[in-house]
């Protein structure tokens, strides 16, 4: 009989045991597996650096890895292919900043929104981005880089603003829902005035379709300069986002038991997101699917703890910039197909592959 009471009273937990009230934030989370977790982190870093590498050799005029070695260790400006890797250098870190700020907000942007489906478009970003520039070009006459990348970040900011206003209108407040539902509903009417500006100007036609498709060329230090100070505003943020997110993920009930302002985090989220988003938009255009997909394989090797998630996305999503980039330079010579272009041709399949296998939990 005492034995029985014994083993009865051991399995009724105690005040401070693991299993009595709400958890630390973090610890109802499955670890991934050490071996895994590195194995995958060194995959990552070896094929970001191969990316990097390939965009600087791979062009219009190829460049061998010894030649390419020389134009960093002995730089002669007479030689030729020198020239041709020094000129790949801007091109090489917008993909870089581009790719890290995209990887990084899709990451985010599905632990905000519990969606495993979310993009940067569900907040209206890219609408907002493509309005502004779209006005720029038609009412001001705008035409230069430079120019885009404020109006495409202001286009975003307040596109989002106008999002997360909507959805925290209610007693429950922005659910994740309801800022889907306003980000397709704001996404849709921006849509409709951005077409009807652009079929009653063929020179704003002309101008804006270059930078929708998305692409890296062209890009030069300046415009890589006068984006930085947001990029790397937008990857603080986001980049400390991670316990945050996992407390999200438990459910809004679940996180407000363990102490979280759930709007203020989600804010806080946001805006990071924002900033990554338009900052990204702004210097490269609207290239799809990075954010999507990134963070399905990510989570491959990391398991669901978004500490991991976030810094590891932002690592692999520039490869995938890169990379379709680089094929798409070199698949259609002496022209080239936008990164815009590939990375949707290239990710649609990958993320199809993704649900099929993986079933897309909800997150």
């Amino acid at each position: 009989m005492k034995a029985a009471v014994s083993a009865q009273e051991r399995s009724v937990p105690t005040a401070g045991s693991p299993t009595a009230g709400s958890r630390a934030p973090g610890r109802d989370l499955p670890a991934a597996k050490p071996r895994r977790l590195a194995a995958g982190t060194l995959l990552v870093m070896t094929v970001l650096l191969a990316a990097c590498l390939a965009s600087l050799a791979f062009g219009a005029r190829p460049v061998g890895i010894g030649a390419l070695l020389e134009a960093f260790t002995a730089f002669d400006p007479a030689n030729g292919d020198h020239a041709v890797v020094h000129s790949r250098i801007p091109r090489t870190v917008t993909g870089l900043l581009a790719g890290a700020a995209l990887g990084l907000a899709g990451a985010a942007m599905q632990g905000v929104a519990r969606n495993p489906l979310a993009d940067p478009g569900i907040l209206g970003v890219n609408a907002g981005a493509s309005l502004a520039v779209v006005t720029g070009i038609y009412a001001f006459g705008i035409t230069q880089l430079s120019g885009y990348i404020w109006l495409a970040f202001l286009g975003a900011a307040a596109a989002a603003a106008v999002v997360y206003t909507i959805a925290s209108l209610g007693r429950e407040g922005a659910t994740p829902v309801k800022l889907a539902l306003a980000g397709a509903a704001l996404s849709a009417g921006l849509g409709s005035l951005l077409h009807a500006v652009l079929v009653t100007s063929r020179d704003t036609l002309e101008s804006f379709r270059f930078w929708q498709v998305g692409s890296l060329s062209g890009r030069d230090w300046d415009a890589v300069g006068q984006v930085l100070p947001f990029l790397l505003a937008g990857l603080l943020v986001t980049g400390c986002t991670g316990r945050l997110l996992n407390n999200l993920a438990l459910g809004d009930d679940a996180a407000r038991g363990l102490g979280q302002q759930v709007a203020l985090s989600r804010a806080v989220s946001a805006l990071g997101i924002v900033v990554l988003c338009g900052s990204a938009t702004a210097l490269a255009g609207p290239i799809a699917f990075v954010g999507l997909v990134i963070p399905h394989v990510v989570r491959a090797f990391t398991g669901p703890d978004y500490r991991r998630i976030l810094p590891l996305s932002a690592l692999l999503a520039p490869a995938l910039l890169l990379g379709a980039d680089t094929l798409g330079r070199v698949i259609a010579l002496p022209g080239e197909v936008q990164a815009g272009i590939m990375t949707a041709a290239v990710g649609a399949p990958v993320f199809i592959w993704l649900v099929r296998s993986r079933k897309a939990a909800g997150l």
